[in-house]
């Protein structure tokens, strides 16, 4: 649930200042040491403020499809004032047409779930486009294994999902497997998360 702040422009996402740090702990972990990370799907902005923040030797470029995060961000990074923090950028990770032709990694926080399996198609395909040998996906969200959901709390969310949007809902860890192999993108590491969330962090094993 997003809110608006007082300028009217910046949203507030509260779920940011709940993930946002065990978030940070994966990527400072496996992101590379230098280099742009295209986070896909900012939302509000805010974490992309707080990562740029924490790994200044970082380009962290934020993007989004819809004017009112573009907004949102924009008005989060004027506010915080990071060098290595780019400007956002228009992006829908369901088309082919990507304003970003290279990043080292990219990032998609809360976004297969609330979006048509073709955006989860169409992000690893972007992603398998613009990242070099070697470079990352991470994804972070609820997900099933093995068909199955992890916590009752999961299943309620994915059925309050496909009640709000029949094309939406929790993806099995497999499709998504399947779909990243098929961009040349190769599961490394799962990573339990709190609140029953997962990090999957993908690596490309060919590229430019």
């Amino acid at each position: 649930m997003l809110g608006w702040d007082l300028d009217g422009e910046a949203l507030v996402a509260p779920a940011v200042a709940r993930n946002r740090d065990v978030i940070l702990q994966v990527l400072t972990r496996v992101l590379p040491p230098t280099g742009r990370v295209l986070e896909i799907a900012s939302g509000s902005g805010e974490h992309a403020v707080h990562f740029a923040g924490a790994l200044p030797a970082l380009r962290w470029q934020p993007s989004d499809p819809e004017s009112a995060a573009l907004r949102s961000i924009a008005a989060h990074a004027r506010a915080a004032g990071l060098p290595n923090l780019l400007p956002p950028v228009r992006l829908d990770a369901g088309t082919a047409d990507w304003p970003v032709d290279r990043a080292e990694a990219v990032l998609a926080i809360n976004l297969i779930h609330i979006a048509p399996w073709s955006v989860t198609e169409g992000l690893m395909a972007g992603a398998g486009q613009v990242l070099p040998a070697g470079g990352l996906l991470v994804l972070y969200g609820p997900f099933t294994v093995d068909g199955a959901h992890t916590a009752p709390s999961n299943a309620a969310f994915d059925a309050d999902l496909r009640d709000r949007d029949p094309h939406w809902g929790l993806r099995d860890v497999e499709a998504v497997v399947t779909a990243g192999a098929r961009q040349g993108l190769v599961l490394t590491e799962r990573v339990a998360m709190p609140a029953n969330n997962l990090s999957l962090v993908f690596r490309r094993v060919t590229g430019k």
